[in-house]
């Protein structure tokens, strides 16, 4: 029962990684209705960025500060040049534009600083912490305390703000929320601005765990299975699906796994996002679109 539990528990903290990076996924469609596949890259490219300034011996605080301010300059720069001209554009145009979008910033990261892999401190020992009869781990419980406090925060500003209104306004009708007054453009190179903060959060905590990379731009591969759980729209979903796709991924890889002979960690979350498809496909906590005909 012991191994169960810890097993149960390293799933579902290591899950919340996945739900870092899905969150910046929903904040973007939630404001915009735009499926932004450049967020792998921007988490990425939020690594490299600030692991380059620290190889440069910056201190933490000024390589952190520095970061978030090209992070948000560069959601200012994609609102302007790429966003404002596909306003009203098809869902695939927008996809399709943030794909291509994915590309640059990937190689943009490449061409300023190089395609090494980087060792990221952050001063968190990952090192196993007793708690009752079940070891847990340091880094994991940092990276949900980290997750919690980002869902209480962007909870608060979706719901209570003015300028969250606002956004929600926008993801539902732009045409609409345009004829009343409101700015789209100011509003878009805001929620941009802080999906480049969550996923320099995100990319600071997978590069300390596997290194920063070009291969943390996969991670979105594993965020999708969390967004359709929890549904595109809702931040609390969010980390309800890591936690599911976490548990399930540790859990199958111990006992589904040995009966099957091989590892099953690679496909199982897609074949729960798969039954979830089937059953309820705005997910868990996701808005169905309603249509009046």
């Amino acid at each position: 029962m012991s191994f169960f539990l810890e097993t149960l528990v390293g799933g579902l903290l290591a899950g919340v990684m996945y739900s870092l990076v899905a969150i910046g996924f929903v904040l973007i469609y939630k404001a915009s209705g735009v499926f932004n596949f450049a967020q792998g890259s921007m988490v990425l490219f939020a690594a490299l960025t600030f692991v380059t300034l620290r190889e440069a011996h910056w201190s933490f605080p000024a390589a952190l500060a520095v970061t978030l301010a090209i992070m948000v300059a560069g959601a200012i720069a994609i609102e302007r040049f790429v966003l404002r001209s596909l306003v009203n554009q098809s869902d695939l145009t927008l996809f399709m534009a943030t794909l291509g979008l994915s590309f640059v910033i990937e190689g943009l990261g490449q061409l300023l600083m190089g395609a090494s892999v980087h060792e990221l401190d952050l001063g968190i020992d990952d090192v196993p912490i007793q708690i009752g009869f079940i070891q847990v781990s340091q880094f994991d419980l940092v990276a949900a305390a980290t997750a919690g406090a980002l869902v209480l925060i962007l909870s608060i500003f979706f719901n209570f703000t003015r300028t969250g209104v606002s956004l929600r306004a926008i993801a539902d009708d732009p045409l609409a929320a345009q004829s009343i007054g409101i700015q789209l453009p100011a509003l878009w190179r805001i929620v941009w601005g802080v999906a480049g903060g969550v996923a320099l959060v995100a990319g600071l905590l997978w590069g300390a765990r596997q290194g920063v990379q070009f291969s943390l731009t996969l991670v979105v591969l594993k965020a999708l299975p969390v967004l359709i759980i929890g549904g595109f729209t809702s931040i609390g979903g969010a980390i309800v699906g890591g936690l599911l796709i976490g548990a399930s991924d540790s859990l199958a890889e111990i006992y589904v796994g040995n009966l099957l002979g091989g590892s099953v960690s690679t496909w199982f979350a897609y074949v729960v996002a798969l039954v979830f498809l089937l059953v309820r496909p705005a997910g868990l906590f996701g808005e169905r679109p309603i249509e009046r005909v």
